[in-house]
C-alpha cells in the first residue's frame, strides 16, 4: 500500500516521457560539452554553488539571460552551434518559455525549494532531458528520490517542493524547457509514465534529528557555521523529511546559539524558498 501510495503521489511530480534515439542523445551531448556557452551562476540563494546555466532559447535572445520568466521564447545565438539540439527542439513543436542547460559540479546542491511561483497562472511544466548524467545525480521531492537516467524526456511539476544534488560526480548537464500547455504538449504527456528509478528515503526519528543538530550545533561552536547549516540542509537528499524542516532546524540551530538575526534570515528562506505566504 505504501508503495501505491507513493507513485500516484509521485505521477504528478516527475514523470519520464518518450524515449529518445542514442545517436541524437550522443550529439547533443557533445554539443552540450562542447558549444561556446556563456555559462551565468544565478539563484544563489537556492544552490551551495555548482550550479550553472546558459539559455539556448529566451525571450530576449540572449544567451547570458537566464532568470527565467513569461514570454515567447527565441533561439539565442548558442543555439546556432548545436543543431542536433535544434532539431530536437523544432521536431517537439512545442511554445517555449524558455530553454536553457542547467550544469551542476560534483558536490553540488539546489535546496529544497519551489518554482513558478513569481510567474503568471498560465498551465506550464519544466522537460528535463539528461545529456551528461551519473547514477549519484538525483533529484529529491516528496520524500522520494529519482535519478533521470539519459536516453528520454522527463517531465517536473515544480511547483512541488523538491532538490537536486550531485554527489560523486561528473558534471550533470540538462537541457531543460519550460513550456506551455498546448496540443503538442498534450501529445507528448499521453505517453508519460511513472519513474522506473524512484526510491523512497528513509524515514527520520526525532533522536536521528536532535543528534544531527547536536553534531551541527558542536561545528558551529568551532566557528563552522556554514558547513554546520550545509550539514543540515543536506539532510533533506538521505532522509524523508517533513517539508520544510532542514530549514526549521537551521532556525533552531541559531536560537539554541543565542543568535536570533540569523535564525530570523532562515525562517524567511524557507518562506521564500518554498513560496510560503507571509
Amino acid at each position: 500500500m505504501e508503495n501505491t501510495r507513493t507513485d500516484s503521489a509521485l505521477s504528478g511530480q516527475i514523470v519520464q516521457m518518450d524515449q529518445l534515439d542514442s545517436g541524437l542523445i550522443e550529439r547533443m551531448r557533445h554539443e552540450a560539452l562542447t558549444a561556446p556557452a556563456p555559462w551565468k551562476a544565478v539563484y544563489g540563494e537556492y544552490q551551495s554553488g555548482g550550479w550553472w546555466t546558459t539559455s539556448l532559447m529566451s525571450p530576449s535572445g540572449e544567451a547570458g539571460d537566464v532568470k527565467i520568466g513569461d514570454g515567447a521564447a527565441r533561439p539565442t545565438e548558442l543555439l546556432q552551434h548545436m543543431p542536433a539540439t535544434a532539431g530536437l527542439l523544432r521536431e517537439l513543436g512545442l511554445k517555449y518559455m524558455w530553454v536553457r542547460l542547467a550544469r551542476l559540479e560534483p558536490n553540488s546542491f539546489l535546496w529544497e525549494h519551489r518554482d513558478y511561483d513569481e510567474l503568471s497562472q498560465a498551465e506550464r511544466y519544466r522537460l528535463h532531458v539528461p545529456l551528461n548524467t551519473n547514477s549519484s545525480a538525483f533529484l529529491v521531492t516528496g520524500g522520494t528520490k529519482v535519478h533521470m537516467a539519459g536516453g528520454r524526456i522527463w517531465r517536473l511539476t515544480p511547483t512541488y517542493a523538491h532538490g537536486v544534488c550531485n554527489m560523486l560526480g561528473p558534471d550533470r548537464i540538462h537541457l531543460i524547457a519550460d513550456v506551455y500547455a498546448d496540443d503538442a504538449y498534450q501529445r507528448l504527456a499521453a505517453r508519460a509514465e511513472k519513474p522506473q528509478t524512484a526510491e523512497r528515503l528513509p524515514q527520520v526519528t526525532e533522536t536521528e534529528l536532535a543528534e544531527h543538530l547536536t553534531s551541527a550545533r558542536r561545528l558551529a561552536d568551532l566557528g563552522y557555521v556554514g558547513t554546520a547549516e550545509q550539514m543540515l540542509l543536506r539532510l533533506f537528499y538521505s532522509h524523508a523529511l517533513p517539508e520544510g524542516s532542514a530549514y526549521d532546524l537551521i532556525a533552531r540551530l541559531h536560537t539554541e546559539r543565542g543568535d536570533e538575526g540569523s535564525s530570523r534570515r532562515w525562517t524567511a528562506a524557507k518562506s521564500t524558498l518554498l513560496a510560503l505566504a507571509s
